[in-house]
């Protein structure tokens, strides 16, 4: 029967980190094997054999969790890849269970130089923002590992929970850790399509859907008191509050939209905008209106040309009143 235990190696320095290792034992041969994750003396239960968390003020909490839960994960697998040896009944080694368990990472093939590869490919093609989010996914699981590398076969439904979990614990959103999770799904689907490894479905129990934000927006008296609000010995607070109002009124114009703003565009009757951001509208063959306000009394009527804005706007046209 085999043994699997996590030990402590302390530092011949009392004042540095000692390392982690999983020893293994199998026919009288005991190998200790380095888990890469480094804590002080102080941070191990030598009785119980377990990591100790220090307190939560503590500035080392956080890492020393994600040490732990990175240390588990490993742990069970190793003991996952020794039992389904014994259960083949057939002589098997040291070496076997450990190929098992810790596949050789290959830096072309591992976790973390796949998702760079793809993001460095996101950034060639043109695709600046899923190369931002590739990357922004990346960073978030590489500090779960501890920037310890892994390859795909070693992703299952344990680690996936463990990741979820960990996002949680600090304070991550349901949304953002699915944002992260979905990036890690991609990816996995990619290298299963490139013969990296199988499908083990290791995304099955976490969640990787999009629940419904709450509405964050300003009631319409909280406009009204900033409108309201004596700023005549601010002028930059009082110029900037009007710029806000201003955008208030034309439903959203945004302050790059108004910085072009020229006076050939205010009319008797109407005010003509052409949008400035990427992907909005743009002059075509002189004809540059993108929005066109009403500036008499009354309610504003808009005649809109762009149609990502049409349904945002015209369910604030029967509230919204220009000033």
């Amino acid at each position: 029967m085999a043994s699997v235990k996590l030990k402590f190696r302390p530092s011949a320095d009392p004042g540095k980190e000692g390392t982690l290792v999983f020893q293994l034992i199998h026919g009288r041969v005991v190998r200790r094997i380095a888990s890469g994750y480094k804590i002080f003396s102080s941070e191990w239960n030598e009785a119980c054999g377990r990591i100790v968390l220090p307190l939560a003020m503590s500035a080392r909490h956080g890492k020393i969790e994600l040490i732990r839960f990175n240390v588990e994960w490993e742990l069970q697998r190793l003991r996952k890849a020794v039992g389904l040896l014994e259960r083949t009944r057939r002589r098997w080694t040291i070496d076997e269970a450990v190929r098992r368990a810790f596949p050789c990472v290959d830096a072309g093939h591992s976790v973390f130089g796949f998702i760079s590869a793809q993001a460095s490919r996101k950034r060639q093609l043109g695709k600046i923002r899923s190369s931002e989010t590739y990357r922004s996914a990346l960073n978030s699981f590489m500090r779960f590992r501890q920037g310890i590398d892994l390859t795909f076969d070693m992703i299952d439904s344990d680690l996936m929970v463990l990741y979820e979990a960990e996002l949680r614990g600090r304070g991550v959103s349901r949304n953002t850790s699915s944002f992260y999770l979905r990036i890690l799904r991609t990816n996995y689907k990619l290298a299963v399509e490139e013969g990296l490894t199988q499908d083990r479905s290791p995304f099955k129990h976490v969640y990787c859907g999009i629940d419904k934000t709450v509405k964050r927006s300003l009631p319409f008296s909280g406009i009204k008191k900033i409108k309201e609000l004596d700023l005549a010995q601010r002028p930059k607070l009082a110029f900037a509050r009007d710029m806000f109002i201003f955008s208030f009124c034309t439903r959203g114009m945004s302050f790059v939209d108004m910085a072009f703003l020229k006076k050939k565009t205010f009319g008797t009757a109407t005010l003509l905008t052409a949008g400035r951001r990427p992907g909005s509208c743009s002059p075509l063959n002189g004809q540059g209106r993108c929005r066109t306000f009403s500036t008499g009394a009354g309610k504003a009527t808009p005649s809109i040309c762009c149609p990502s804005s049409s349904a945002r706007m015209a369910t604030s046209a029967a509230n919204t009143r220009t000033r």
